[in-house]
Formats: structure tokens, C-alpha cells, sequence
């Protein structure tokens, strides 16, 4: 019985390899990127990607895995949405009782890892970050539809649900609460700016001479190279 258990598993694990090689990739259509005329700082060129891949219609082009670290130092990754880029970072915000919210708390640093594949383009960022004002973090939170208010005003990101209708009366009491106080936002909600000390922009070619530029930042300025496929 253990013997036919074992075929029968190497038989479904072939037909995953199978399927997954035969998937095509890197299927997209990139753009130009002349990587000597790329800008010195890495957000003006984040930011012309993004335009770009706004203007292909890609879906959710904000979206972004953000990874952080655990209190053991594994690896720890979800996908957010980018709120913010400007002078003092690269902008998200978290429930602070959140999963996400405790490793921020412990371990400051993360990465944040953008893929276009319409366009074949993929970047990276890392670097610790920190807490935005609280004003920031206010109006992040009054920006949102009042569905993800209710539900951040539950404040039970990432625990274990016993039973499903917990979920129905937690947010009836946060809807509740909300009518009468449009304004409130949770002392939990927290807006971070991820202060980027690596940026890495990656186009893919099928025939795998792909494009790595990389920023580093060397003291208070930007130094970048290309990298090798």
C-alpha cells in the first residue's frame, strides 16, 4: 500500500513539472529600456515604469509583495499596495497587531517586489523603513472604502477564526461604530515609508539576456551598474 502511495505521488509530481515546463514566459512585450540613459535616482525611473505600465492597462499595477522578516529571521512575504513614493519613501500601511505589522515592529527592513509581466519588468527595493507621521497614517486610513475601515476596526488581522459568523458580528459592531464616528481611525493603523537603500530594475529577454540595472546608495548618493543576467 505504502509502495503505490509512493507511485501515485511521483506520478502527480511529473505531472506538475510537466505542466509547469510547458507554460510559456517571458510572453510579454517590453519595452525599450537603454539602461546608459537611465536617470541617477531610481524613483524617477520607478516611476516612468509605472507610468508605463499604467498606461498598458496592466491590472493592479500597484501591487507589490512586500517581505519581511520573522522573530527567527525567516522570510515572511504578502502582496500590498504601494500608497505613496516620494522624498521620504516608498509608502504602505499596516494593522500594527497584523502579522506583517509585529515583524515590521521587531525587524525595520523590508523589500518590495514589483512584476509587469505584459511588460516583462520586474523591480525590486529594499531597506529598513519607518513609521510616517501620524497624520499621514489618518489620512491614508479616512482615503479607504468604508468596507476595509470596517475591517481594519475589528483589529484580528492574521488570528485564528473559531467560527466564520465571528466575522459577520465583529464587522457589524465596526460598521456600527464608524456610522457614528466617520473620523475615527485606529491608533493601530500605521502608514511606513520603506527608505530604499538598493533598487533593482529587471527586463526580461527569452532568450534569457535579460537587463539588471542596480541602484546602490553610498552615503547620501546613488551609485548604479549592470548586472549580469
Amino acid at each position: 500500500m505504502v509502495a503505490n502511495n509512493s507511485r501515485t505521488d511521483a506520478h502527480a509530481q511529473t505531472g506538475v513539472r510537466q505542466l509547469l515546463r510547458g507554460l510559456p514566459v517571458l510572453k510579454g512585450e517590453a519595452p525599450q529600456f537603454d539602461t546608459s540613459a537611465a536617470p541617477d535616482d531610481p524613483a524617477e525611473l520607478f516611476v516612468e515604469w509605472l507610468r508605463t505600465a499604467v498606461e498598458s492597462g496592466i491590472t493592479e499595477p500597484h501591487a507589490m509583495t512586500l517581505s519581511t522578516v520573522t522573530e527567527d529571521g525567516s522570510p515572511s512575504a504578502r502582496v500590498l499596495i504601494l500608497k505613496d513614493l516620494d522624498s521620504a519613501g516608498w509608502h504602505f500601511a499596516v494593522q500594527a497587531e497584523s502579522r506583517k505589522g509585529r515583524e515590521l515592529a521587531a525587524r525595520p527592513v523590508a523589500s518590495l517586489t514589483f512584476y509587469w509581466p505584459q511588460l516583462v519588468r520586474q523591480v525590486r527595493v529594499s531597506g529598513p523603513v519607518v513609521a510616517d507621521d501620524r497624520d499621514i497614517a489618518e489620512a491614508d486610513f479616512l482615503a479607504r472604502p468604508i468596507g476595509s475601515r470596517a475591517m481594519a476596526l475589528t483589529g484580528r488581522q492574521s488570528r485564528s477564526m473559531a467560527d466564520p459568523g465571528e466575522l459577520d458580528d465583529a464587522l457589524a459592531i465596526a460598521t456600527l461604530a464608524l456610522a457614528g464616528s466617520p473620523g475615527h481611525v485606529p491608533a493601530q493603523w500605521i502608514s511606513y515609508a520603506l527608505q530604499a537603500t538598493e533598487v533593482e530594475f529587471w527586463q526580461g529577454d527569452p532568450e534569457r539576456r535579460h537587463h539588471r540595472l542596480v541602484y546602490c546608495l553610498v552615503g547620501d548618493a546613488w551609485s548604479r551598474k549592470r548586472l549580469w543576467p
